[in-house]
């Protein structure tokens, strides 16, 4: 099988890309998250039994970088919940299709809670489906499908995926 088109530095930059990403969304600072995405966008948590029926129930779903803005504010604001950190795992992105501006790539993922006072748990597992682009500020998510494997999930998912 052909590998799809990009170079070194910029397969390093993707890596780079979803590394500084797993850090952010694992740092707290909120503010973060939605700059590692151009202005139109999408951003969607499936059950990966809807992804594969092609059903469109998502878990979350945002459309634009200005919702990822209020999901932010609802994090720090609005919602109450027992406090938590969390840890990202991610796998190297595996390229799957380069046109123009456009990467199409995935990579498996494990996210681990740690509550205060509790033992580190399994939170959430599955996979990154991603077409990022090219901008002058560098490498952003135009989408990111986040496609999690159980069926099971807590009540509620607070932090970005």
């Amino acid at each position: 099988m052909d590998a799809p088109a990009i170079d070194f530095a910029e397969y390093h930059a993707l890596v780079q890309l979803y590394a500084e990403y797993a850090y952010a969304v694992d740092s707290g600072d909120w503010n973060l998250w939605p700059e590692f995405f151009v202005e139109e966008c999408s951003y969607r948590l499936v059950p990966r039994e809807n992804h594969e029926r092609g059903f469109p129930l998502a878990t979350l779903s945002f459309e634009s970088k200005g919702m990822l803005r209020d999901r932010v504010y609802g994090i720090r604001e609005t919602l109450f919940h027992d406090p938590y950190y969390q840890r990202h795992v991610v796998g190297a992105p595996l390229v799957r299709s380069v046109s123009g501006e456009r990467i199409t790539s995935e990579a498996n993922y494990a996210v681990f809670r740690t509550k205060l006072n509790e033992l580190s748990t399994v939170f959430n597992v599955g996979r990154y489906l991603d077409t990022v682009v090219r901008t002058p500020r560098g490498l952003k998510f135009e989408s990111r499908v986040v496609v999690y494997d159980s069926e099971m999930i807590p009540n509620s998912i607070i932090y970005p995926i």
